[in-house]
Order: C-alpha cells, then sequence, then structure tokens
C-alpha cells in the first residue's frame, strides 16, 4: 500500500465534494470558492468517519495512489486556508509595483519595465517597500506556476546574490575572478 494514499483526508465543515459522472475529476467547494482535481481511473473516494479516504481496485494504479489523494488534498486545504507563495526581490532599483488589480510591472535592471499579468484567481500583495510579494490563491499548482515564472523574469545571480528569489531560499554565492587565484 501507498503510505501517502493509505492517509485519511480531513474533511473541515463546509466543504464538499463531488466526483464527475466519469469519474476523472473531482469538485471540491468550500468556503474560498470551486477547485477541481484529477482522479486517475481506478481510484474512488470514499467518506468515513467526516473525512476522505482514497481507494484502488488493485494494484495497477499503485502508483497513482498517493498522487490521487495529495491532489484531492491540496484542493480541500485549497478551498478552506488557501495556498501561500513569498517571493524576494534584491538588487539596488530593483522593486515591483501593481497596476490596477491583474497586472504587476517589474523593474528589474532591464531596459524596460515587465509587466505580468495575473492570471484569474491569484492575488499579489506587494509590501511598502516594493521588495517582497505575497502570491496567494485556492490552487496550488497555480499559485506555485505564477511564483516560478515571476522568479523567472530575474534569476539570482550566482556572483553578487541580485535578482528575485523564494523567501527563504539558500543560494551559493560564487567566488569572482579575485578570489580563483
Amino acid at each position: 500500500m501507498s503510505r501517502i494514499g493509505k492517509k485519511p483526508i480531513p474533511m473541515p465543515a463546509g466543504v464538499k465534494y463531488t466526483v464527475s459522472s466519469d469519474g476523472n475529476t473531482v469538485l471540491v467547494e468550500g468556503p474560498k470558492g470551486k477547485v477541481s482535481a484529477m482522479l486517475p481511473g481506478g481510484i474512488t473516494l470514499v467518506q468515513k468517519d467526516g473525512s476522505l479516504i482514497a481507494e484502488r481496485q488493485n494494484d495497477k494504479q499503485a502508483a497513482f495512489h498517493g498522487l490521487a489523494r495529495a491532489l484531492v488534498c491540496n484542493a480541500v486545504v485549497g478551498v478552506t486556508k488557501g495556498w501561500i507563495k513569498e517571493l524576494d526581490i534584491v538588487g539596488i532599483g530593483y522593486r515591483a509595483e501593481l497596476k490596477g488589480k491583474n497586472t504587476v510591472v517589474f523593474t528589474l535592471g532591464f531596459s524596460h519595465q515587465i509587466e505580468f499579468p495575473l492570471p484569474t484567481g491569484i492575488e499579489v500583495v506587494i509590501d511598502p517597500k516594493q521588495t517582497h510579494l505575497t502570491i496567494s490563491g485556492i490552487d496550488r499548482q497555480k499559485v506555485g506556476q505564477v511564483a516560478a515564472d515571476m522568479r523567472s523574469l530575474r534569476k539570482p545571480d550566482p556572483y553578487k546574490n541580485k535578482g528575485v528569489r523564494y523567501s527563504g531560499e539558500r543560494l551559493k554565492k560564487k567566488v569572482g575572478k579575485t578570489g580563483a587565484k
């Protein structure tokens, strides 16, 4: 048995789930909204004692057992608490600002500013110093992808450590030319 697949998914009050007629997707509804998650074939959801359990028909679905449980659990957590990723911008003159409600404008040392349109369901909060971004939403995959796309605009430089990085990300600083002797 899959160690992750066996764990029950706690279902808080106010969270409902519905499995599609073909059994390939699960729609989870909660106080923050609705999220759909993929459900591989051969995996079924059973509700016992106020929690969901992912069960597989036979060992052919063993590879997808833990995945299915994790996707449904991420959807349940998303509609109750939400997901957050934090980014830090390091560098002189590097900053970000909101333009309207759905566009972030980055100044990252290029000759032009970069406008980053936000997808639906994603919110960004920028601190007053304009160097710390908090990305939040109910879909874990979408929040992570937006954070990765923002980081890829100017990845941290290994020599000066300037750029956009995740909060708490540890970087190895390389020694420059003079330290190579």
